[in-house]
């Protein structure tokens, strides 16, 4: 399983439109996802205090685009390299900060 963190409107718009594409897929070329173990320190660096996120969970087995796994400041995280098809979100969730902004807890 990977974790994508995507804010609630944006989803909201990629399920209309049939697929997910990222701000990074454009900028990049992949859309950034996260192991399970490393979402809270991406929130944290990333979103800090930032309202309605969600968290896709993704069965990579599902993916019609490539994913690889890839290095970047010390750890190896996984890149989809192309749009997300909506049937590899298994589950989503809401990712909340807790009142000093602080994520701490997934659910």
């Amino acid at each position: 399983m990977i974790v994508h963190i995507v804010e609630r409107r944006v989803w909201e718009q990629a399920r209309l439109a049939g697929e997910y594409r990222a701000a990074s897929l454009a900028t990049e070329g992949f859309i950034h996802t996260s192991r399970p173990e490393q979402v809270l320190p991406v929130a944290n660096r990333f979103y800090r205090s930032a309202p309605d996120l969600l968290l896709l969970w993704i069965d990579p087995q599902r993916l019609l685009a490539p994913l690889c796994y890839e290095a970047s400041d010390g750890e190896v995280y996984p890149h989809i390299y192309g749009p997300l098809n909506l049937e590899s979100v298994l589950r989503i969730s809401a990712l909340a900060p807790d009142a000093d902004g602080v994520y701490r807890f997934l659910n």
